[in-house]
């Protein structure tokens, strides 16, 4: 099966054929003609970086533009627990850079390097370069794996494995498997590894295998994955790391392929929500003041979330994994709001539930038209109460952050809201970072620390209107952040943004 590789973004012209015939070669299992080359791959582990770039040189006294032979790759961006493909080169050393990008170039010479130094590449070995630790002090470690082309293990139907442990906790950890449908019980230890150590290859058959975590010399369980399946005689890295997400298990892992890396979380993870009220009061709701309460699989005593006002986050719920039906009333009645709406919590996710009104016209006889009598007014209206379920990032980057934008104005005088993140020396004509935020479909966008002025605009027949505009500043303490859309009739323009964390503060 071909891998997709990550692609890079600039290479030395004279490489390109032989580096794509290469990769191609790589990628789908077969092997270069060349007999001396090795391999190099790139992990991101540090939880609080953006986006890190890696470029790989022979030599960085020269310049590629006047130098052939010199050989120069930078590789496009790689996130928290993403890696690169395996990428196939000349056996040599090189120098190696890690930057991020913190101006509107990506070029390597615009890059804000953080950590550099060289490597050496030799004969069927993937040269493994791991970023780990705080991105302002970042370490960097590299592994050397020797590529394993056994014929016994398709003959007999093996498998590779090691684990590298990247969890920061100095008591390290105890790694167990055991087949799938067995427990704990019956795990087999596969090794104790301190942190930053990759352990020897074991050999295992091909079959379903569950891992289980504990703290180095305990037996209390606190990772437990899913059943995995390993299918091909390949060579696998489990990585143990920290888990960001919402559960209480404090580890989560990734399984790496030569050109692939999938995360599983402890599958008895407990997952977060919250509830956000942008039911605006209205006529056909008489008895509805501005407040609701939340019910979780059915209507008992005592509401979940109670007197929610209208433009407030509840308080964060933690619950089990699984699926959830809501229901919304008024307080103090029996007046149903909304009913059976599902809320579906995977392991370790952390979600928003958005409440909001969407007003309809009714076409009584079904010709079109909804004002029968011509006199300017609707003939007749009708509500509806929904929800709009969205997962919240938990990202921990210090130097960009997410912004989601989320139109909640369902109006008959423009389909989409545009925001516009201005920088002190642009306009809105000239602003590099835009999106556009249909109703009810989350838009997000990266942006990395700066003062913007920031503009919602929506178009009226052929007029843009600026429905709100405010100055966002971002630097190393912000959130991840939601722009929310509503209308407000006490603003001006008739519309307002709240801006709300995406995440409570531990």
């Amino acid at each position: 099966m071909c891998f997709k590789s990550n692609l890079f973004s600039t290479i030395s012209p004279s490489k390109v054929l032989i580096i794509s015939l290469a990769l191609a070669l790589a990628a789908c299992g077969g092997s270069s003609d060349s007999s001396n080359v090795g391999y190099v791959k790139f992990y991101n582990s540090s939880k609080n970086a953006p986006d890190i770039i890696l470029t790989l040189d022979q030599d960085l006294a020269s310049d590629d533009d006047d130098d052939a032979d010199n050989f120069e790759v930078t590789f496009n961006g790689v996130a928290y627990t993403e890696a690169l493909s395996v990428f196939e080169i000349d056996t040599d050393s090189y120098f190696y850079e890690m930057g991020w990008q913190d101006e509107d170039s990506s070029d390597r010479d615009d890059l804000e390097v953080i950590a550099e130094g060289q490597i050496k590449v030799t004969k069927d070995t993937i040269q493994l370069l791991v970023l780990t630790d705080d991105i302002t002090a970042p370490q960097v470690d590299t592994y050397s794996i020797d590529v394993l082309d056994d014929d016994e293990d398709e003959d007999n139907d093996l498998f590779n494995l090691r684990v590298l442990n990247l969890h920061p906790d100095s008591a390290g950890v105890d790694f167990y498997m055991s087949e799938s449908d067995e427990t704990f019980n019956e795990a087999t230890l596969v090794g104790q590894f301190n942190y930053r150590q990759l352990s020897e290859n074991q050999k295992f058959d091909q079959d379903e295998y569950i891992f289980y975590i504990t703290k180095s010399g305990t037996q209390e369980v606190l990772f437990t994955s899913d059943d995995i399946d390993y299918a091909y005689p390949a060579q696998y890295v489990m990585i143990v790391r920290e888990n960001t997400g919402s559960g209480t298990s404090p580890y989560a892992m990734d399984r790496m392929s030569n050109s692939s890396i999938t995360e599983y979380l402890d599958t008895d993870s407990e997952a977060q929500f919250r509830a956000y009220n942008a039911i605006r009061e209205h006529a056909l709701i008489p008895n509805y003041t501005g407040t609701l309460d939340i019910y979780i699989n059915g209507v008992d005593d005592e509401a979940e979330i109670s007197a929610l006002e209208i433009g407030s986050f509840s308080e964060t719920k933690i619950q089990n994994k699984g699926d959830y039906s809501l229901d919304l009333l008024i307080p103090g009645s029996t007046e149903r709001l909304l009913s059976n709406h599902l809320l579906s919590l995977a392991e370790n996710t952390n979600k928003t539930v958005f409440f909001y009104l969407n007003e309809e016209d009714v076409d009584l006889d079904g010709d079109g038209n909804v004002d029968e009598n011509n006199d300017g007014i609707v003939d007749e209206i009708e509500i509806t109460i929904k929800s709009l379920v969205v997962a919240n990032s938990t990202r921990e980057s210090i130097y960009d952050h997410q912004i989601t934008m989320i139109d909640l104005v369902d109006s008959e005088d423009f389909n989409f809201v545009k925001f516009y993140f201005v920088r002190s020396d642009e306009t809105i004509e000239t602003a590099l970072y835009s999106r556009s935020a249909v109703y009810t479909q989350p838009e997000s966008i990266y942006l990395q620390n700066n003062t913007y002025q920031v503009f919602a605009i929506a178009e009226v027949d052929s007029s843009e209107v600026i429905l709100s505009s405010f100055q966002l500043t971002l630097d190393e303490d912000s959130d991840e952040l939601f722009l929310i859309v509503e209308a407000d009739d006490d603003s001006p323009t008739g519309y307002r943004i709240e801006m709300i964390k995406q995440t409570e503060d531990e």
